[in-house]
């Protein structure tokens, strides 16, 4: 039996007005009405965290950001701290998503200054990690797992390393309709988790949660949160509709 405590999340990406959030927050309330045994993190676009923030203050669902800068202020045009998303009631936010790498040039180091700012400012980041369809094909995908963790994490005590979230995201499985198989979801989430025993030592590994992205779906999340080291969900589409998103947090309670 897993102790560590499901965490599932829904990255809204760049969807939903502020007027579309509050009728998609508000039929997943319906949806959801107790959850005890399941974090759930909403992470909207920026413009409509507050609004999110404020319906769901009564629930147990929690909300997050999808990126934010390592500096706590400064002229830096179109960039959003770590101060301002506690301001809007920001509990956690995703750091080093791989469409933030790819179209924006995030890398590793970005990362580390991201996580450890997050962390001071009380923010719960959600590294994300994971390969190319290239890197997979040429067997390399170990290698450059072993590395993002390692670099992404460089620095961070133990003693914090219980406020990380890691996500292994395989890059080709993210709105492609394709997703790891279980076993080769449980496969690099072992991986991670192993990395993080030589890291932080085996008692402290085995308190940071580890998410599954990659077109999670209703469908197939019950079998990938049931993988030993899969401790929830990172979810993309699924999470823009309520219904589809409710599913996915009852299967991994």
């Amino acid at each position: 039996m897993k102790l560590r405590r499901p965490v599932i999340a829904g990255n809204w990406k760049m969807h939903k007005t502020v007027h579309e959030a509050e009728g998609l927050v508000k039929d997943l309330i319906l949806e959801l009405p107790d959850v005890s045994n399941t974090d759930v993190v909403l992470c909207p676009p920026f413009t409509a965290l507050y609004r999110v923030a404020e319906l769901v203050s009564k629930t147990s669902i929690r909300v997050g950001a999808q990126d934010m800068h390592w500096e706590k202020e400064g002229a830096y045009t179109g960039e959003i701290s770590a101060t301002m998303l506690r301001g809007v009631y920001c509990r956690y936010v995703i750091l080093g998503h791989s469409e933030r790498r790819q179209y924006f040039g995030e890398t590793n180091q970005t990362v580390n200054r991201k996580a450890k700012t997050a962390m001071a400012a009380n923010l719960r980041p959600i590294v994300c990690v994971g390969e190319t369809l290239e890197q997979r094909e040429k067997q390399d995908f170990k290698a450059i797992v072993r590395s993002q963790v390692i670099e992404s994490l460089d620095g961070i005590p133990a003693d914090q390393s219980g406020e990380l979230i890691l996500a292994y995201e395989p890059v080709w499985a993210i709105g492609t309709g394709r997703n790891a198989t279980p076993a080769q979801a449980q496969e690099v989430h072992a991986l991670i988790r192993s990395i993080l025993v030589e890291i932080y030592g085996v008692k402290q590994a085995k308190k940071v949660r580890i998410q599954y992205g990659g077109s999670v779906k209703p469908a197939n999340a019950a079998e990938l949160l049931s993988q030993p080291d899969i401790d929830g969900a990172l979810v993309g589409g699924a999470s823009l509709e309520a219904r589809g998103f409710a599913a996915i947090v009852r299967a991994a309670s």
